[in-house]
């Protein structure tokens, strides 16, 4: 199997490139204003290392929300223009896939992305069987953290929040929904509110 998976929708710039049985995992810290600077170099360091030429990919994976509104059109603009110019199939992961593929111990987890203002996106998870994702505050994802749920984040949004690695998450998740793959041209984002922008109007 060979693929490439980016994740522009948090602070970090996620890259994974596989060929094979070699992956090449890249994670840039905190360039949330600079996705788009990054993003190409950052694919073309990880696709050198792995030996992995963008003709070879079976399909092409990013992860389509929630999160940032800019990082993930930047995310979905990219896989999607690969996948038009090489007539590959794309593959939608979720930033909560991201999270609960990242560690395989816990079976219920709670996958929490920052939504700012003190709120949460929020998705449970059986294993990694999810449910519907909703848009929580903080009291209400503690509400689902004693129904036995382990709290898990990108960074430790706040007291009682594992951070996981969301990278080797992309990597195992993009590898365990390669089936999922379908044209590039039904890739849409995930949001589950409107933009400050919107909201402002």
């Amino acid at each position: 199997m060979n693929f490439l998976a980016i994740d522009t929708s948090a602070a970090a710039l996620n890259v994974v490139a596989v060929k094979g049985e070699r992956a090449v995992i890249r994670s840039v810290s905190d360039c949330a204003m600079r996705h788009s600077q990054l993003l190409m170099d950052v694919v073309a360091s990880a696709c050198g290392e792995a030996g992995l030429a963008l003709a070879e990919c079976d399909f092409f994976a990013c992860v389509a929300g929630p999160g940032s509104f800019t990082g993930i059109r930047i995310g979905i603009a990219t896989v999607k223009g690969l996948c038009l110019a090489l007539e590959k199939p794309a593959l939608a992961v979720t930033a909560f896939d991201c999270l609960a593929y990242a560690d395989t111990d816990d079976e219920k987890k709670l996958c929490l992305v920052d939504a700012g203002h003190g709120c949460c996106y929020a998705c449970r998870y059986c294993g990694v069987v999810a449910e519907t994702p909703a848009f929580c505050t903080a009291d209400e994802v503690r509400r689902m953290a004693a129904e036995g749920y382990v709290l898990v984040a990108q960074t430790a949004l706040f007291d009682g929040v594992t951070a996981a690695d969301a990278a080797q998450g992309l990597y195992r998740a993009a590898r365990a929904r390669a089936a999922d793959a379908a044209d590039a041209r039904e890739l849409e984002a995930l949001y589950l509110r409107k933009s400050s922008a919107e909201e402002r109007r």
